[in-house]
């Protein structure tokens, strides 16, 4: 009932895939951010007159946020907050306040990134990873004018969303991402130091997870993905017992 569009990825285009699209307000409530794949259309992420390959700052009701760093251009660059972004699965806000996106790389080169304004994160120019097809792609270290990322994997995680927990009943993992992983599969633990990040563990699980929340009483709850129904489960993790 009363359904009405606030915000379109532009502009419309064929294929099926890199659509990310995943929301996140900042932490007062102002403010929507929207990740916006490239759709594996490539050069729309340094195109600042798309918003493909981008992602997007707008007010809770859908319009431009003033502010932005394209702020006096016409629709829909004044939307965008920051580009040269591939396929953005994850949004979150860490304990800080700070945005972090967690984006899919080609064959190599998944990455998270902490997000600034204005800042071109280098995708298709450059990357940790090369192309499906075996042609190399210049790596962040050739571009110290792009934004390199925080971490990246090769091989690659393939990450789904995460989280940065903040729950007291894993305490050693507060403050820390969580990631949910296709490729472990399970999940990716990575420790955060300034804007920086290393990882710290894996935990294997017996099918790729696509979604990880933290519950209201601080468990984990991750969404399985699988090729057949019966493999799909939704999981409620907690700590183990102590030992008597």
């Amino acid at each position: 009932e009363d359904l009405k569009v606030i915000w379109r990825q532009v502009p419309k285009v064929t294929g099926r895939g890199h659509y990310s699209h995943r929301l996140a307000f900042s932490p007062d409530g102002r403010y929507l951010f929207v990740s916006s794949g490239e759709r594996q259309k490539f050069t729309p992420a340094q195109d600042l007159r798309t918003n493909l390959g981008k992602i997007i700052r707008l007010l809770p009701d859908g319009a431009p946020a003033p502010g932005n760093p394209f702020a006096d251009k016409p629709s829909p660059t004044n939307q965008i907050w920051t580009y040269g972004h591939r396929n953005v699965l994850g949004l979150a806000f860490d304990p800080l306040g700070r945005l972090w996106g967690l984006e899919h790389g080609p064959k190599g080169g998944d990455e998270l990134n902490l997000i600034k304004p204005g800042r071109n994160y280098g995708w298709p120019l450059v990357s940790n990873g090369d192309n499906y097809d075996g042609r190399p792609i210049p790596r962040h270290s050739t571009r110290p004018d792009l934004a390199a990322p925080a971490i990246s994997w090769n091989p690659v995680i393939a990450p789904g969303n995460f989280i940065f927990y903040t729950g007291n009943k894993f305490p050693a993992w507060k403050g820390q991402a969580l990631i949910a992983s296709f490729a472990v599969p399970g999940i990716v633990r990575v420790r955060i130091e300034g804007e920086k990040a290393s990882e710290e563990a894996r935990y294997s699980l017996d099918n790729r997870i696509r979604q990880i929340v933290q519950g209201p009483d601080d468990a984990i709850w991750l969404l399985e993905d699988g090729p057949a129904p019966e493999s799909g489960h939704l999981l409620r993790l907690t700590p183990a017992p102590a030992a008597n």
